[in-house]
């Protein structure tokens, strides 16, 4: 179990110790005294010859990073987070009925493969950060597709961030030169989602039924258009808190879910200005 003090220990030696969570003025859940930044981490599942102290170093500088100078404004954070590996399947957020104020991750990672690790715990904090995690949380078209792309250029900001990190303050005593590492499997990620349409609308209107069916794998385009935008805003991040607070979630079409997220970046005190880029890149304006 990892505590604050902990947590606040890794925070000073990636220079972050100035940096304390937002406070809110609203109530949390029972059991979430603080924020998503800095609820206790626990890990479990197999993690094979990975040893599991290791790969909590490295899931701890990945959130660190992730969420540093991000104000968490959700009313809907957990008060837990715990990772397990698995041997086999796709790395998910596991929707349970039990320890309902945990956000359990899923990953599956061969050993000491940390880019991996983070690339995956990146993807799935994200989903964390956009309220997917309870158990009423189930994802479903037609506007899935919308958050896993944020969720991915999320993942994909952060291993930036974290090579950077890495290469001042290894977790790992003498491990600087591994940031190449980390930087080389973020260019792969954007390498595989490059492609020749560079109009976010056209691309869209071209391939909406497939997406807003739950085809995968078309939304490439899209990732890359978000990519820069978190990555030029920390405003933009924290739009990501406002996702999925109302009841359809996802069970609606672009121009509700953009018009419900801005309604309710309102509702939270949050910028609201990713779901207008959304929505202008779109072509939805």
């Amino acid at each position: 179990m990892v505590d604050r003090r902990s947590l606040l220990a890794i925070a000073s030696v990636l220079g972050l110790c100035a940096f304390r969570p937002t406070r809110r003025a609203y109530a949390r859940p029972a059991l979430a005294a603080e924020s998503l930044a800095d609820v206790p981490l626990e890990l479990g599942g197999d993690w094979g010859r990975s040893l599991p102290g290791s790969a909590r170093l490295v899931i701890l500088r990945m959130r660190a990073v992730c969420l540093y100078g991000v104000r968490l404004l959700s009313d809907r954070q957990p008060g837990r987070l715990r990772v397990d590996n698995h041997t086999s399947g796709l790395p998910h957020i596991w929707l349970h009925d039990d320890q309902p104020t945990t956000a359990w991750i899923v990953v599956d990672i061969g050993e000491r493969d940390w880019c991996k690790l983070a690339y995956q715990f990146g993807h799935e904090l994200g989903h964390v950060l956009c309220n997917s995690w309870m158990r009423s949380a189930s994802p479903s078209p037609p506007s899935q597709w919308l958050e896993e792309a944020m969720v991915e250029a999320f993942s994909i900001r952060g291993l930036g961030l974290l090579a950077a990190s890495w290469e001042k303050a290894p977790p790992f005593a003498g491990d600087n030169a591994f940031a190449v590492s980390i930087r080389q499997y973020r260019q792969d990620l954007v390498t595989k989602y490059t492609s020749p349409d560079r109009d976010m609308a056209a691309w869209f209107r071209a391939n909406r039924a497939a997406l807003e069916t739950g085809q995968r794998g078309t939304e490439g385009v899209a990732v890359l258009n978000i990519l820069p935008v978190l990555e030029g805003e920390p405003g933009c991040v924290e739009d990501l808190g406002a996702v999925n607070r109302w009841p359809e979630r996802t069970h609606v079409g672009a121009e509700d879910y953009l018009t419900k997220w801005q309604k309710s970046c309102a509702e939270i005190g949050a910028s609201g200005k990713l779901p207008a880029r959304l929505r202008e890149r779109l072509g939805l304006a």
